[in-house]
């Protein structure tokens, strides 16, 4: 290998390739991602946990059989567990409190070649579109240090855009994979609820609306490390049906004729910025290019309901993961080590009583079944992704005062990829545009329940057609 050059030019399975026919050893991988960490996370503040030494040991005993063996990778600050590693969940509370073992995910991307180097920056608890923590400061967007790189996987997905890493763990309650993906020119599936275990740690996230996957700069890399992980633990309480075929193979399989709705406009009233709706018009327009039956249709739901329960939900499962872990911690919650919308998320959710809660579950579920009724129709929904550009960092404040404010202003930047949490619907943001400023548009679309399969061979269709591989932010001077 000679120097950064060849390193960054390759995906997850091409570095894998290299590694397996002996053209390049796994440590003299290792080697080039941790070079390349340490020239650019002072810069991007991205990774704020390095374990270099044990992956390194990892290196010596590695399956060269393995799908990404030898791959570099890095672990989000959320979710992810792994061993003796402090996982602070972005939390001032919780910092350099480490995880007493590896989660199963963790576990399986280990048995696929994947050499875990460190974790990423995440907002506290996962609560913003935006990477700023009070704790370790704020994750600045490789293709303008004064954007955000999205939330709350921004870590993961500055690090994956800059070259640090091929691929890394992204977990998405909101639209957590598919924002940073969408903000830093990546592809971010967010897999259909409980695809991939959330086990031992627990049964579902969030009511289900959260799940743990990766952002990656190939389609290609995104199947193969669901093909990794996915599928159930002993116990899990639900787990998505299985596919037909591993999801490596939907990769260049003939996508059909799909019939694909789309819309500009936000379910919720917001305005689209025009650089967001352009970029799904195009997207539209090559989607039809390609064969595909496109026409303008949305889903028709209680958009009202939907947020004000969602919301409400996401205060509950803040105030019982805070209680949970502080528990097994033996810690006592002390308000002063929470970002204040943090805080008073975890108070509104000390006040809704458990009958209100299985109320807005079961009143969720049912707009749930309102929005499933677009798909007796549609194969595919596509939107924007985002409703604006990314943003500036403190637009998006954390130690605001004013919860309602900063929640209306976190809508205004995201209103389009929440309800398909709600629903557990499998979408994918996928890098098709930039705007004149240079900075990327990502363009959204929604499948079936249980229908990765389909988003899986559009996608790869999509980047045939539009290849993006190429498009990367510039080097720091």
């Amino acid at each position: 290998m000679h120097g950064f050059a060849e390193y960054v030019e390759h995906d997850g399975l091409g570095l894998a390739e290299l590694v397996r026919g002996g053209q390049v050893s796994a440590l003299e991988v290792l080697e080039a991602a941790i070079a390349r960490i340490e020239q650019l996370n002072p810069g991007l503040n991205a990774v704020v946990t390095k374990v270099y030494d044990e992956a390194r040991a990892e290196a010596q005993g590695l399956d060269r059989n393995a799908a990404f063996a030898g791959v570099p990778f890095l672990l989000k600050d959320l979710g992810g567990a792994q061993a003796g590693v402090p996982l602070s969940a972005g939390s001032r509370f919780f910092a350099h409190a480490a995880a007493p073992a590896d989660a199963e995910i963790v576990r399986r991307h280990r048995r696929a070649g994947l050499m875990i180097l460190g974790r990423t920056n995440t907002p506290e608890f996962g609560l913003n579109a935006s990477t700023e923590p009070v704790l370790f400061g704020p994750t600045r967007n490789p293709y303008d240090p004064t954007r955000t790189s999205g939330g709350s996987s921004g870590g993961s997905a500055a690090a994956v855009a800059a070259r640090m890493v091929p691929l890394a763990h992204a977990s998405d309650g909101g639209g957590s994979i598919r924002i940073p993906a969408a903000c830093c020119g990546l592809f971010g599936l967010k897999t259909t609820r409980n695809r991939n275990t959330l086990a031992p740690y627990a049964g579902e996230g969030l009511a289900g609306f959260s799940v743990e996957h990766v952002v990656s700069r190939s389609v290609r890399d995104s199947a193969a490390a669901l093909d990794a992980t996915a599928g159930p633990a002993p116990g899990d309480p639900y787990y998505a049906p299985p596919p037909a075929r591993p999801f490596l193979e939907e990769v260049g399989a003939p996508a059909g004729r799909l019939r694909i709705a789309f819309t500009t406009r936000t379910f919720n009233g917001m305005t689209v910025h025009p650089d967001c709706a352009a970029a799904t018009q195009a997207a539209a327009r090559l989607c039809e290019e390609l064969g595909h039956a496109v026409e303008e249709a949305a889903p028709a739901y209680d958009v009202e309901g939907l947020d004000l329960n969602y919301n409400r939900v996401f205060a509950v499962g803040a105030a019982a993961n805070v209680a949970l872990r502080a528990r097994a911690l033996g810690k006592e919650v002390d308000p002063a080590g929470f970002e204040r919308v943090t805080w008073a998320m975890i108070e509104r959710g000390r006040q809704i009583s458990a009958p209100d809660y299985v109320m807005m579950i079961n009143r969720l579920h049912g707009i749930s079944r309102e929005i499933a009724l677009l798909f007796g129709t549609y194969d595919v929904l596509l939107t924007p992704t985002l409703a604006e550009p990314p943003v500036e960092l403190g637009v998006l404040d954390m130690m605001s005062e004013d919860l309602e404010a900063y929640t209306q202003r976190l809508w205004r930047f995201t209103p389009f990829t929440y309800p398909f949490n709600v629903t557990g619907q499998p979408a994918m943001s996928v890098p098709l545009s930039w705007n004149a400023a240079g900075l990327p548009i990502g363009v959204h679309f929604v499948g079936r329940y249980g229908d990765e399969a389909t988003l899986f061979r559009l996608a790869a269709q999509l980047e045939h057609a539009r290849p993006w591989a190429d498009r990367r932010p510039p080097e720091p001077a």
